[in-house]
């Protein structure tokens, strides 16, 4: 029932004044509800997304440690394959600076054979001239 449709002015079931008609009011409320329903579920949204975030943050840090692991672990066995390829060089020369120094010996030993068969031979022949 309304006091003046001119000035707008409505009394509810409880006979109170009212600027708003009845069915305005209650779907001001029902919106009210609603809004407030919806910011709370975008806050638990917001909860849950903020919750995710942590976690990939979290995820990216570790793969970004074992990122770095990986590579000083192929670094390193890059230094380690050098190191191993360095040492065999030095190997290959050494076994080539031995095998020179077995050839001189071999060479040095023929000559002091001969050497000592010479002298055998001047031995022999000098106590057969007495």
């Amino acid at each position: 029932m309304a006091l003046d449709d001119n000035y707008g002015f409505d009394i509810d079931d409880i006979n109170k004044i009212r600027v708003l008609d009845n069915e305005t009011g209650t779907k001001t409320l029902q919106l009210r509800e609603e809004c407030k329903d919806f910011v709370d579920k975008i806050d638990d949204f917001q909860q849950i997304v903020n919750g995710f975030i942590e976690l990939m943050d979290g995820l990216s840090s570790e793969v970004e440690r074992e990122k770095l692991k990986a590579i000083g672990a192929r670094n390193l066995l890059k230094s380690m394959a050098k190191q191993r390829e360095s040492q065999q060089q030095q190997l290959i020369g050494l076994i080539h600076e031995k095998r020179t120094q077995l050839e001189r010996y071999r060479i040095q030993l023929q000559s002091l054979e001969k050497a000592e068969a010479e002298q055998q031979e001047f031995i022999d022949q000098f106590v057969l001239q007495k």
